[in-house]
């Protein structure tokens, strides 16, 4: 099974930008007006700005699995992007929210090493 996420953006040209600085890289395939970053073997975030995905714009909420949070947080913070504090849950996992400029969320989560 593969798993799409489609994130709705009011503008492309400036979403691209900002999930490329969250990414450390330019989508991995462009399919129509579609820019998809593959975020795992089987799994895709996908910006769309299309008309047709306006009232869905901000409504997005993603988490995703990491093994080097503290390095995106400073890529992050190099480009200026901000993000809430980072939390520890009681099982030691590291979560923080990373919003987009259109408000979407976009989660990062370490697990504890072993």
């Amino acid at each position: 099974m593969d798993l799409y996420s489609v994130v709705c953006v009011r503008d492309r040209a400036t979403s691209q930008k900002w999930f490329e600085v969250f990414f450390g890289r330019p989508a991995d395939e462009i399919i129509g007006e579609e820019y998809l970053w593959q975020a795992g073997e089987n799994a895709w975030v996908v910006i769309d700005d299309r008309h047709v995905r306006a009232a869905r714009v901000g409504g997005t909420m993603i988490t995703l699995g990491v093994t080097d949070l503290d390095d995106i947080l400073a890529r992050l913070s190099a480009h200026g992007i901000e993000h809430e504090p980072v939390e520890t849950y009681g099982n030691g996992v590291r979560h923080v929210e990373v919003l987009d400029p259109d408000g979407n969320s976009l989660s990062l989560a370490e697990a504890p090493t072993r």
